[in-house]
């Protein structure tokens, strides 16, 4: 029970870990501002913030209950992550560990659909922020691909979660962002105080949350393929 609730506890973090990387950031501040400078009123500001956060929560949760559940429904497959898991998990935490404190440098291919996704959601008004946060969610960036691929689903293989972690990991992600649309709604004179703020904490949550997995991932890889020590 108290490893599990550790592990329920870390990917919730996560969660909220990618929600406020610089990349994933910046797209949710301007998501959420682009469409509500159409709709008026700060309730429907929060009804924004609201399909918005939905939309990139439901796309997370959908995407990791997939991935971990097609992959434990195969006997197979199962029963070798079951047999190996913690002599993958460990270079993979070591591998997104490195990425989280930026000793892998990975850049993405920049894309359009951003811009040309805000012009057509903005048609759309509150309804339109859910498909903006649908398609935001699977614009992955090399830190919350490594937190989601290479932390996440790792976690929820490893514990046989294919339900309850990757909720957790949604709602993690939906708590700035609700958070964001909150400080929208109050007064645009807010966002530039509370995003430095944010960011600064985003960078040294990042470099801890880095040192912690590859501290872990070289004892894992210790323990389970060099049996340096007992587990």
């Amino acid at each position: 029970m108290d490893t599990f609730l550790l592990t329920a506890v870390s990917a919730l973090w996560l969660g909220v870990l990618t929600s406020i990387s610089p990349c994933p950031l910046a797209t949710n501040i301007v998501a959420i501002s682009f469409i509500s400078r159409r709709v008026g009123s700060p309730r429907r500001v929060l009804l924004t913030g609201i399909f918005y956060t939905a939309g990139r929560t439901l796309t997370y949760v959908v995407l990791a209950v997939f991935v971990v559940a097609s992959l434990l429904s195969v006997p197979r497959v199962a029963n070798a992550l079951q047999e190996h898991m913690n002599k993958i998990l460990g270079p993979i935490l070591v591998l997104a560990g490195m990425v989280l404190l930026e000793l892998i440098q990975v850049r993405p291919p920049g894309s359009g659909i951003g811009a040309k996704m805000q012009a057509r959601a903005a048609g759309y008004g509150v309804w339109g922020a859910g498909l903006l946060g649908i398609v935001f969610a699977l614009s992955f960036c090399p830190v919350s691909a490594a937190l989601f691929f290479g932390s996440l689903i790792p976690l929820s293989l490893k514990s046989g979660s294919s339900y309850v972690l990757p909720s957790l990991y949604g709602i993690g992600t939906a708590l700035p962002v609700f958070a964001f649309a909150v400080v929208i709604a109050l007064g645009t004179r807010w966002v530039s105080t509370a995003f430095n703020k944010l960011t600064q904490m985003e960078v040294w949550a990042r470099r801890l949350t880095g040192a912690v997995f590859i501290a872990v991932g070289i004892y894992l890889s210790l323990v389970h393929i060099f049996g340096v020590f007992t587990a």
